[in-house]
Parts: structure tokens; C-alpha cells; sequence
């Protein structure tokens, strides 16, 4: 959880610097305060991040992405925000040699990893999926599919293009629908097979990698 609202609290300064301080008039900000809402991070510390961010003299981060093969050929993909690139790069840089893997160039991973707009709300007890997707193709709707969260509650999940993730976002606002996260995630257009024990050694440099407080997001094609 920690990690969780460290991450979001970098989304919000990076938000904050873009369209100011203000979630009505930055869509971006809205969207990071919704994420930290859907993962209980408080109030008062998401409005301190606001704050913080908006000083004068103010931590800027700079989002890079980092691209490469972990063990036994698997495409990682890693998204990061940072103060200090040639850190974050020698460190990303270690996690892949130090696990047999090699750092790559950015764009390498451009045919397997693909960018999409993914939302998340709940589902509605008389929810008619056809029905909504009929409403939801103004918005750039490619894909709607129901999924199940910790609780065992039904979560819509939208998809669209990356393009279109503003277009969506104001179509569900407009609509009254209370999304519970809205992100740009990176889907796997292809998938890697491994036995259990190499899968073991992709997810040990995976966790290592997700340990540091630079990285946003790690993407793999394991099946």
C-alpha cells in the first residue's frame, strides 16, 4: 500500500506541474485522484501531494520508459518517473544483467506491448452490457468485459484506444458513471510460455524491479 500511494502521489505531482492544481480543469490530476481514491488513499494526504506539488520550488519528475529482456527471453517493459535519470537507468540496467536479461532501446518492445485506455467501475445490478456498449462507442469503445475484484464484485473494464482515453473519460463523466480507476496500461500482443521455474526467475527480477521507488509500472508477456 505504501508503494501504492508513492507511486500515485508521483502521478499527482506530474499532473499538478502539467494543468495545475485544480482536478476541474486538469483531467489528468482528476484521473490521479480517482486512482488514489479506488486504492483508500487518504484524503488528506492526496490534498498534501496537491500541495506540494503546486510550491514554487517544487520536486519535478521527468516519466521515462525502459525496455528489455529479462531471463529466458521474456519482453519487460518498465514505465518510471523520476528526479535523477542516470540513476534510474543504472538501476534498471542492473536488474536486467544481474537476472541474465539485457536492457534494450526504446521502441524494441513497440510490436509485442500495445497502449491502452483501461477503466474500471461497478457494475450495476441491472447493468445490460449490450446496452452500454451501444452508448460507449461514441467514446472510442473497443472492448467491454466484467471482471471480479478481491471481494468477488463485478468491475466493468473498458477499453479503448490511447487516443481516446480523454474522449472516454468525459463520455463516463458525462453519464454519471463513478469510475473507480482509469489508466494507460500496456496490453500484451503476444504471449511467452514458460515452465513454472522459469516463470519463478522472470517474477524474482520482476519483484526486484518493482521494489524501486523510481519505477510506476512493470509489463511482461508470461503467459
Amino acid at each position: 500500500m505504501a508503494v501504492q500511494f508513492t507511486r500515485l502521489g508521483k502521478e499527482i505531482a506530474i499532473a499538478v506541474k502539467e494543468g495545475g492544481p485544480h482536478p476541474e480543469n486538469n483531467s489528468r490530476l482528476r484521473t490521479a485522484v480517482q486512482n488514489a481514491k479506488a486504492v483508500n488513499m487518504p484524503k488528506d494526504r492526496v490534498e498534501a501531494a496537491i500541495k506540494r506539488a503546486s510550491e514554487k520550488d517544487a520536486k519535478g519528475y521527468e516519466e521515462y520508459v525502459y525496455e528489455g529482456y529479462g531471463p529466458h527471453g521474456v519482453p519487460v517493459l518498465i514505465e518510471t518517473a523520476t528526479d535523477n535519470t542516470n540513476r534510474t537507468v543504472a538501476n534498471v540496467r542492473s536488474y536486467f544483467t544481474k537476472a541474465g536479461g539485457s536492457l534494450g532501446k526504446t521502441g524494441s518492445l513497440d510490436f509485442i506491448f500495445q497502449r491502452k485506455s483501461i477503466f474500471r467501475f461497478d457494475a450495476a445490478e441491472d447493468l445490460d452490457t449490450d446496452e452500454l456498449e451501444l452508448e460507449l462507442i461514441d467514446g472510442g469503445l473497443e472492448e467491454l468485459y466484467i471482471e471480479s475484484d478481491e471481494e468477488g464484485n463485478d468491475i466493468v473494464v473498458v477499453q479503448t484506444s490511447f487516443e481516446d482515453f480523454g474522449n472516454m473519460q468525459s463520455l463516463l463523466e458525462a453519464k454519471g458513471i463513478e469510475v473507480k480507476s482509469a489508466k494507460l496500461e500496456r496490453i500484451a500482443l503476444s504471449h511467452t510460455t514458460l515452465t513454472e521455474e522459469q516463470a519463478a526467475d522472470v517474477l524474482k527480477m520482476i519483484d526486484k524491479i518493482e521494489e524501486d521507488d523510481d519505477v510506476q509500472a512493470v509489463y511482461h508477456n508470461m503467459e
